[in-house]
């Protein structure tokens, strides 16, 4: 749900939270990283991070350069004013197997094939939302929402890096291995987080992701192709 007025929420003396609503909302997201762009081409001094969500920009700034009451001020004025929606920068096509341990448990709750699943999950072009809880973990909006499903009663302890799932009315392509109660649809040999590559990470808040997929002959090719350091999703303009 959105707020009547974006607020202003003080994290102790080096960090601002400007937030525009109480839900995962991709009008919500859209004006985060409208704001998050605003003040990126500013360039306001003191401000040392930016942090998009959902639904709120945290901006982590140094307190000695600015003050903080000040600086909140001026970024709640700013958050007011009208924010054109901000095109996605690039439109990353992902390669994706779909072996993952769940599809044939989400066919079943949905009463549908698994070929249906990846069609509907092939379909949209998705938006990144943020990165959050570990390196590179893209949080993905605009999946079909005849896939949502509720997460996992049961978390596993670890899923594979590379693991492309689905939790509530969110997809994600997961970084690194991690515990994980999202249901696990494929995987993809896309390092989506490389921190010997520059840059570190491969895709922004901002940006599209179109699922592709692809046929296990494929995936060994792929996979030492990403491993040796090439990006092995093709990016396209919006």
């Amino acid at each position: 749900m959105r707020h009547p007025s974006p607020r202003l929420l003080h994290q102790g003396d080096t960090a601002l939270t400007i937030e525009f609503g109480d839900a995962i909302d991709a009008d919500l997201n859209a004006l985060v990283l409208a704001l998050d762009a605003r003040l990126t081409a500013r360039g306001w001094p003191g401000v040392v991070e930016t942090v998009p969500t959902y639904r709120s920009l945290t901006v982590h700034l140094d307190p000695v350069a600015v003050d903080p009451v000040d600086l909140g001020q001026q970024l709640l004025a700013l958050a007011r004013e009208p924010l054109a929606p901000s095109p996605a920068r690039a439109v990353w096509r992902v390669p994706v197997l779909y072996d993952g341990a769940d599809l044939d448990a989400v066919a079943e709750r949905h009463g549908i094939p698994a070929g249906e699943v990846i069609a509907r999950h092939t379909a949209p072009t998705y938006r990144v939302a943020m990165l959050g809880f570990l390196p590179g973990y893209a949080y993905l909006s605009g999946l079909d929402p005849r896939l949502a499903l509720s997460r996992r009663p049961s978390p596993r302890p670890t899923t594979p890096a590379g693991t492309v799932s689905i939790g509530g009315a969110q997809a994600l392509v997961a970084s690194i291995a991690a515990p994980s109660g999202w249901h696990l649809l494929g995987r993809t040999p896309v390092r989506s987080f490389s921190p010997a590559r520059d840059p570190i990470f491969l895709f922004e808040p901002g940006d599209g992701v179109r699922f592709v997929a692809i046929p296990v002959e494929r995936w060994n090719a792929l996979d030492r192709a990403a491993a040796a350091g090439e990006r092995v999703a093709e990016r396209g303009e919006a």
